[in-house]
């Protein structure tokens, strides 16, 4: 089951290292009002300026706004970031404003459509953006993962094979490439398993293009959803570069950030620069909204997440002369599933239960914790059982072809859960621009210390 640097970690007694990722959130919602419409309010006064908040700001539109965490060591520590600063959010709303659960956006009405004021280079971005896409294609929302390996695992395997890397940053980029190709090459499981967004309220689609049934993940479709169009290239860094850049050239985006791939590698902001420097850490943006989640996604989940980073180092890797097309078919594998039925069986429904017996013995092998076994149970029983998949759950809340009504009630119960905390974050007010660190200091004011915690 192993590879040799997978056995070389688990001789090593490392394994729970290959878990140890530092995990960032970003989490987007719209703000809307009681009929289910783009609100009209203005930005919240009470979360500071939306061009220098790094915590909370606003995305596309200026109704989009995006909860961002400080990295933290676990699952557990970055849901308590998120919940925290997610709340500061709600609580500054206006009254008969609420965060929509879905990833889907509500209906998109013309004269409710405000591009975000989020500073000069932003805006040029998205008004360019704009000649080639419709505003609708940029108004889904979603959960995105920062994961960042434990720098001692890359210490460890570089001590042990020098032979092998030239140097630390050779190891890095190693071990986030095949991580990376790993979550695209299985990134039709987490569609199928966390896909939720089974239609889209109006004026979504273009005329004579509605899809006539609900699907697993209208957001996760290439061809429905929000993402680059054309097909990036993680056998390695370079030819990463190399795809980013000829699309560039070529006016298939504007600018390198216009990349909107189911994982991004991240560190320096300029492609040469990343290549100079190596991988710092990858973004995983695969994950439509958990709309039963206060915050929009859930500590499961997150630990789910955490479990196929660690399996995804520890295996066989792909021959690089593999990687390509191995990852074209699994884009359309991913297309294919996100445009089922999602009360149905899957027709990669083998193909699932297949990765899930190997990520059981994976479990067993490394001796993870309990939470572990009852995930993975879980997993499988929605792959047996299609009617507990977050997609299929929502078909059940469709009323005359919209999920605006179970949508308000969630809406509505999270912003009165929210109303009711104690002591609500006022401090982004008047500190807008807070490090990580005073962030940590001043949300929780010596209650809470985030901990390195392992948890395989």
């Amino acid at each position: 089951m192993f590879s040799k640097i997978g056995e070389l970690i688990f001789e090593n007694e490392a394994v729970s290292k290959t878990s140890d990722f530092k995990m960032g959130l970003e989490v987007e919602m719209h703000r809307v009002d009681g009929t289910g419409n783009l609100s009209e309010e203005p930005y919240p006064a009470a979360i500071g300026d939306q061009k220098i908040n790094p915590w909370i700001t606003n995305d596309f539109l200026e109704t989009m706004s995006e909860v961002v965490t400080p990295a933290a060591s676990n699952a557990l520590d970055a849901m308590h970031y998120l919940y925290s600063i997610n709340t500061a959010l709600r609580t500054a709303l206006s009254p008969g404003e609420f965060l929509w659960p879905l990833s889907m956006p509500p209906k998109l009405t013309p004269e409710r459509i405000k591009i975000a004021q989020a500073g000069p280079e932003k805006e040029r971005y998205f008004k360019e953006w704009l000649k080639h896409h419709r505003v609708a294609e940029g108004a889904p929302c979603g959960a995105h993962i920062n994961l960042s390996i434990d720098e001692r695992l890359i210490t460890m395997v570089y001590q042990k094979m020098p032979e092998r890397f030239a140097d630390e940053k050779a190891v890095r980029n190693y071990l986030y490439t095949i991580v990376a190709q790993g979550f695209v090459r299985y990134r039709w499981l987490l569609t199928y398993l966390f896909g939720a967004s089974p239609i889209a309220e109006g004026n979504y689609f273009e005329a004579g293009k509605e899809l006539k049934r609900p699907v697993r993940s209208l957001r996760q479709s290439r061809e429905y959803g929000f993402g680059s169009k054309f097909t990036p290239d993680y056998t390695d860094l370079e030819h990463y570069v190399q795809v980013i850049e000829r699309a560039v050239a070529k006016k298939e985006i504007y600018t390198a950030a216009q990349f909107h791939g189911p994982v991004r590698f991240k560190g320096a902001t300029e492609l040469k620069q990343l290549q100079k420097e190596g991988i710092a850490y990858l973004e995983l943006r695969m994950l439509d909204l958990d709309p039963t989640s206060y915050v929009g996604i859930r500590t499961g989940t997150l630990r789910f997440i955490r479990l196929l980073a660690s399996y995804f180092i520890m295996s066989p890797a792909l021959n690089k002369n593999e990687v390509f097309d191995a990852l074209e078919v699994a884009e359309r594998r991913n297309e294919l599933v996100a445009l089922e039925d999602p009360t149905k069986p899957s027709q990669l429904a083998e193909a699932a239960t297949a990765l899930i017996e190997h990520l059981k013995v994976y479990i067993d092998l490394i001796q993870a914790g309990p939470e572990y076994q009852e995930l993975i149970e879980d997993m499988e029983y929605r792959v047996k059982i299609p009617m507990n998949t977050p997609s299929a759950r929502l078909v059940r809340n469709i009323k005359d072809g919209s999920l605006t009504e179970y949508a308000l009630k969630r809406a509505k119960g999270y912003q009165k859960s929210a109303l009711l905390a104690l002591h609500p974050f006022r401090d982004f007010e008047d500190h807008a621009k807070l490090s990580a660190n005073e962030l940590k200091a001043k949300l929780f004011r010596g209650s809470w210390e985030p901990q390195h915690r392992e948890e395989i």
